[in-house]
């Protein structure tokens, strides 16, 4: 696949390593014979390691067929967490190291996660856009400042800490989106 075909999202095969590409950067010089490059920003699979690449339009990458498969968390083996397929129950087993920060967005019972396998083996994670959480602990609301929305520090059932809106308070349910960690409503 040549570097001008090559999409956010795809996964390619660079240095016998697997690469996912997040960002695509394209510059096209004015001077004459300037040839239009792509600077791709690439996290390995699994790992989550970043590389930058640049590449001329002609250049190629070979593309990685990755399988993706819809799951549901199920529990925790040690430190591995285990993910059974929604179609057959077949059981995946991801190490933190390939889960990375997503780990404290799982919950008891998550839907909505993909496994993303090569060759039948499981090498990475995809969560869903947005995960409900508990609030545990979180400074109690001040009173009179509904006028200013200033977010304030909030602990989450998972461990994780994000800012939330000042009328969040302890055992609330809230929605977080799990690509910018940020807060995105109650739930």
């Amino acid at each position: 696949m040549k570097a001008f075909e090559i999409k956010k999202g795809n996964v390619v095969e660079h240095n016998n390593g697997v690469w996912q590409i997040r960002d695509i950067e394209r510059s096209s010089p004015q001077a004459r014979g300037g040839n239009v490059t792509f600077r791709f920003t690439m996290y390995s699979v699994p790992g989550g390691t970043k590389l930058d690449l640049s590449l001329r339009a002609d250049d190629e990458l070979k593309e990685v067929d990755l399988v993706r498969r819809a799951t549901s968390f199920s529990y925790k083996d040690g430190e591995a967490f285990v993910f059974l397929d929604d179609e057959d129950f077949t059981p995946y087993t991801l190490d933190p190291d390939a889960i990375g920060e997503a780990a404290g967005y799982i919950t008891d019972g998550l839907t909505g996660c993909y496994i993303q396998t090569i060759d039948d083996a499981p090498v990475a994670l995809q969560l869903p856009a947005t995960v409900t959480l508990e609030v545990v602990d979180t400074p109690p609301e001040m009173k009179g400042g509904t006028a200013t929305k200033r977010p304030k520090p909030a602990r989450l059932s998972t461990g994780i800490e994000i800012m939330v809106p000042e009328y969040i308070s302890n055992g609330e349910k809230v929605l977080i989106n799990t690509a910018t960690g940020e807060f995105s409503g109650r739930a």
